[in-house]
């Protein structure tokens, strides 16, 4: 992997809103991170190293291989978009699935045409369920699995256990009880890894393996890319580079916006999944002393080429208030090597030779150098290759970035309460009992205010 950081340099873009040398000359935040770890208060970074729950993980998959033709995954956040960024990275594009393996169906939302349309596409008696939640709390994972058990539940009767796997935590939480209480199959969440930093764990790892994807050599990259997140020096450690870069921006450029733009379709998801990582970790209202600091840049995505067509525009001659990060992929699985055609038509046949895999890589090489003759700093992450490997060190590095972040920030990066807040009054609206104190504060605060709404009639 490499990180291209010219870009975001004064020597690239000028000095108004670019980074020197002494930008990076930070310290603190290595020491602090390493001593968390130490003390054992960073549970991912252990993740890489869980052999045991690797080998229970690959012995079901194993045990269940060949029965079943669909995979349905109940979760949303954290407990789906990795899933989703390991399935777009290493199935095939346009099956989503690979030869001999089920299709993974991963249900992020509660749409309900989206939810109950997901029937019509699947053989129910040749589909297993994996219901996805920490807590057993979350409103939308629970309203789907209870959907489906019912399905289940009238087709199966008690067999309706056989087809619905849980993964949450192993002691505490509402799905745990229903756990125990039916005796499904379960596998467990860590109690100190969140949500958005599980794609290492049970989360991302069981529905990789039940399609079919390398889960060894997943863990191999991220252990490998540990070891480099552990230098001291910013400039050997990529997580470290990277947090310091979008850190020294935000703070010095007023770089409020973080653009992440994959420039390959199998890394599209990536870009989802660090919209959350980024956003829920370090959009913080306070720091770790209490006091009010609002800080955290906005993650946006965008998808290259395409995007060139729709957003570059305003990354370019917009506000200046962004900073690019490009995701390259060195070698393609094909090249798509393109013919001669329309020899007399200049502004055609120029393409004659060469082949996509060449002019996607030109393209984003084009665009990070036509964005910085307009002093707009841009990074690009190069990978050799889309493959199991190489997407646990892109995991890897960027959760580890966050937890740099956090410390450069000085704000928590694990917790995330003002999603909790909104939670709370769901429960409230939606009936939930331990939640009715809630719903009195909501009439009150309501019964004041004059509502302003526009209604246009069919």
């Amino acid at each position: 992997m490499k990180i291209d950081y010219s870009n975001i340099m004064a020597n690239q873009i000028g000095s108004k809103h670019g980074l020197v040398d002494q930008d990076f000359q930070l310290s603190g935040s290595h020491r602090d991170i390493m001593g968390e770890r130490e003390r054992g208060e960073i549970g991912f970074y252990r993740l890489p190293y869980d052999t045991e729950t690797v080998k229970s993980i690959q012995e079901f998959a194993n045990s269940v291989k060949g029965k079943y033709s669909d995979v349905v995954v109940l979760g949303i956040g954290g407990s789906a978009l990795g899933a989703i960024s390991l399935q777009t990275a290493l199935a095939h594009p346009h099956t989503r699935q690979l030869p001999g393996f089920p299709r993974l169906h991963i249900l992020d939302n509660i749409d309900p045409d989206f939810i109950t349309s997901l029937i019509d596409a699947i053989d129910l008696d040749r589909t297993l369920f994996i219901v996805i939640t920490k807590s057993g709390g979350t409103a939308e994972t629970m309203s789907q699995f209870i959907y489906f058990r019912k399905i289940l539940l009238d087709r199966f009767g008690e067999g309706w256990k056989q087809r619905m796997v849980a993964i949450t935590d192993k002691e505490k939480g509402y799905l745990r009880k229903i756990v125990d209480q039916e005796g499904l199959t379960s596998f467990e969440v860590p109690s100190d890894v969140g949500g958005r930093f599980s794609v290492l764990t049970t989360v991302g790892l069981l529905p990789a393996a039940l399609a079919g994807f390398d889960i060894v050599e997943l863990m191999r990259g991220a252990a490998d890319m540990d070891q480099s997140c552990q230098q001291e020096s910013i400039l050997k450690n990529p997580a470290y580079l990277f947090a310091t870069a979008q850190y020294q921006l935000n703070r010095l450029k007023n770089k409020s916006i973080s653009v992440m733009m994959p420039y390959s379709n199998r890394l599209r998801d990536v870009a989802d999944w660090y919209r959350q990582l980024w956003a829920e970790s370090l959009g913080k209202k306070e720091g770790l002393g209490g006091q009010t600091v609002y800080v955290g840049q906005t993650p946006i995505k965008a998808l290259g080429t395409t995007d060139q067509h729709s957003q570059v525009q305003l990354y370019a001659e917009g506000p200046n208030d962004k900073v690019i990060v490009f995701l390259r992929v060195e070698e393609f699985r094909t090249q798509g090597k393109l013919p001669e055609s329309y020899p007399d038509i200049d502004s055609v046949n120029y393409l004659a030779g060469h082949s996509l895999a060449e002019l996607i890589n030109t393209e984003q090489a084009a665009t990070a150098m036509a964005l910085a003759q307009e002093a707009r700093p841009n990074m690009t992450i190069s990978i050799p290759k889309v493959n199991a490997y190489w997407m646990g060190q892109l995991f890897f590095m960027l959760e580890a970035a966050t937890a740099y972040s956090g410390c450069l920030y000085g704000i928590n990066p694990y917790d995330q309460p003002g999603v909790e807040q909104g939670k709370k009054m769901t429960y409230a609206l939606m009936g939930r009992p331990d939640h009715a104190e809630y719903l009195q504060k909501l009439k009150e605060n309501m019964g004041s205010k004059t509502p302003k709404i526009l209604t246009i009639s069919a």
